[in-house]
């Protein structure tokens, strides 16, 4: 894997002329936000003005900030959603060739619903699904592909004047990971990150327990991979055939390495691993100058999260062949 010297040398022979570039652009985004806050604030200051002249309300009073701020936003959105596009096209998409050359970048696609929900990670069908930043391609003999995930569900509430209200809820967000584990289980393994039992000890093992949808609670024989993680199947044998000692302990690692909750389904043929973030990942900085390297190695070390996954789990090492 590259390292953060190779990452400098990249960057200051490739990279830090189109930041240059999209400084000035970026320069530009900001001062349409503050000439829209300008106007904003002129807007509601005349209406001030009118309606203290004619002693009373006046409609224009309030008509004034709110055209100001709908023509301002528009001017906004549009400037920013150009120069978050030409920052991908023009960053991004070369960060992922310097991390591989083998991996592909689209900046408007992502893992579909219909693979997010194969997974059987997240079981609540989402009412919401987006995503984006979606690189695929084969570190060595594994086929991988990963993007940004957002899912959500909506319910519904009445107030006391009978008025509907509707709220979204998070169900992932974060980078969702699926690479070819080469080969065909006819059990499916779910390894989840273990909250029930740090808050409630023996009645958190108790409720695991109790996850009938997910299959039988594997119980496993490494203290530390059980602290971090719950793991359910649908086969005890199997189960544990998968998760070896080794994996087990490369599931910690990356765990630790990642430092955020992490998801793992093995189902048919392929391992799905959600990273959750909350944050949007590849996303350019706004009121913060582009020239500056440690954002970028930051990119550079979620694209490096995520292709490590291949090293981190072995999955190059063909000690299967798909039946």
């Amino acid at each position: 894997m590259k390292t953060i010297e190779e990452l400098r040398q990249f960057y200051d022979a490739v990279l830090l002329e189109d930041l240059q570039i999209l400084e000035d652009k970026r320069r530009r985004v900001v001062n349409s936000f503050i000439i829209t806050a300008a106007i904003v604030l002129a807007a509601g200051i005349a209406g001030f003005a009118i309606t203290t002249g004619m002693g009373g309300p006046a409609p224009v009073a309030f008509v004034l900030p709110v055209v100001g701020l709908i023509t301002g936003g528009i001017v906004f959105g549009v400037r920013r959603r150009d120069y978050a596009g030409d920052f991908k096209a023009r960053i991004i998409s070369q960060l992922v060739y310097f991390v591989d050359r083998n991996l592909t970048y689209n900046a408007r696609a992502c893992i579909s619903q219909p693979e997010y929900m194969a997974s059987k990670i997240f079981r609540q069908r989402p009412d919401r699904y987006k995503g984006d930043d979606y690189v695929s391609g084969r570190i060595g003999a594994t086929q991988i592909e990963f993007s940004e995930v957002h899912s959500e569900y909506k319910t519904t509430s009445t107030d006391s004047k009978g008025r509907t209200q509707t709220h979204w809820h998070t169900i992932f967000k974060g980078l969702f990971f699926i690479a070819d584990f080469n080969k065909h289980f006819t059990c499916e393994v779910f390894v989840l990150p273990d909250t029930a039992e740090k808050l409630f000890g023996r009645l958190g093992q108790k409720l695991q327990s109790l996850n009938v949808f997910r299959g039988q609670l594997v119980k496993l024989e490494d203290p530390e991979f059980e602290r971090l993680f719950a793991v359910y199947g649908n086969d005890q044998i199997q189960a544990r055939y998968i998760l070896s000692t080794s994996l087990m302990d490369r599931i910690t690692n990356f765990k630790k390495k990642s430092g955020r909750p992490v998801h793992l389904s093995f189902v048919g043929s392929k391992v799905y691993v959600a990273i959750s973030y909350g944050k949007d990942l590849f996303e350019p900085r706004i009121f913060s100058t582009l020239l500056d390297f440690r954002p970028i190695q930051e990119y550079f070390e979620d694209l490096q999260l995520a292709v490590g996954i291949v090293e981190g789990l072995s999955l190059n090492t063909r000690i299967w062949s798909k039946s």
